[in-house]
């Protein structure tokens, strides 16, 4: 039984949610576009991504950051269109994904690492940092499908899904930029596969967990204190809204690229939670 009502639908595959301005954000992936939507549903394009779109964030002078995937490109939307601000060909060995900026427009951008569409066989990939300037720099290596993440309050540290390995891994995040003292932050259980995440003031995550379908809000260690189940297999999370106590949670009944077009079972969906959500994104 859903405990979610649907805010938004018919879309083919929503992904990298964040509460921005007052509004909900996200990339409907397979339909190359980003898309805004407020608290009464009616939603609007912000911009056409033609290599697909994933992760957002937002630079300090509130221009948006989008990755671009399938061109392993992050990209930023300026008054006169999308210029590109680097290209991460040469760190992400598949596809980008899920992104985090810090609050000094730092971007942190994970990949697939393998053609998870045609079955090709796992492998380890790294994190990429992109720093304001442009300049390009593995933040993490061996890294099993880095995908969402947050940043703590005090901006030190920095958490990452591993989709692949089950675990939501935690570094230390120094004033420039650069990570260390890698530890496991949760191993997840029950089949539990970590897509997007959300962070709360009390120091939890909440997981997007595809494969069981369901939302957990997992604390360090590993304990689950509570499940949202959906309408549709959750794939991403955001905390937001005025408090920011409301969960979005971005559903799909498939990732297949192809079915995801021609059903577009994809839907926004959300719930109140106890706890606001914290830190970034």
């Amino acid at each position: 039984m859903s405990e979610t009502k649907v805010l938004l639908d018919g879309l083919c595959f929503p992904e990298g949610p964040r509460w921005h301005a007052g509004k909900f954000w996200f990339s409907d992936m397979h339909a190359q576009r980003v898309m805004r939507v407020d608290a009464t549903g009616r939603a609007e394009l912000v911009v056409e991504v033609p290599q697909n779109p994933s992760g957002l964030g937002w630079l300090p002078d509130g221009r948006l950051l989008v990755v671009s995937m399938n061109d392993r490109r992050l990209l930023r939307l300026d008054p006169s269109g999308l210029t590109r601000v680097a290209d991460l060909s040469h760190i992400a060995t598949f596809h980008c994904n899920d992104m985090v900026v810090d609050s000094r427009g730092r971007a942190y951008v994970g990949n697939f690492g393998f053609d998870l569409i045609a079955n090709e066989s796992q492998r380890t990939t790294a994190l990429a940092r992109v720093d304001p300037d442009g300049k390009t720099h593995v933040a993490a290596a061996e890294l099993m499908f880095p995908n969402g993440m947050v940043i703590t309050p005090d901006d030190r540290t920095l958490i990452v899904g591993e989709s692949f390995a089950a675990r939501l891994t935690a570094f230390d995040k120094a004033a420039d930029g650069s990570l260390s003292n890698r530890r496991v932050f949760a191993q997840l259980e029950g089949g539990a596969v970590p897509d997007g995440i959300a962070l709360d003031a009390e120091g939890a995550v909440w997981v997007a967990s595809p494969i069981n379908g369901d939302c957990l809000r997992v604390h360090e260690g590993g304990r689950v204190s509570r499940t949202v189940r959906a309408a549709g297999r959750v794939y991403a999370c955001a905390l937001g809204g005025p408090d920011r106590k409301t969960l979005f949670l971005c559903t799909a009944e498939t990732h297949h690229p192809a079915e995801c077009v021609v059903m577009k079972t994809g839907k926004i969906e959300v719930t109140d939670v106890d706890v606001a959500g914290a830190g970034l994104p």
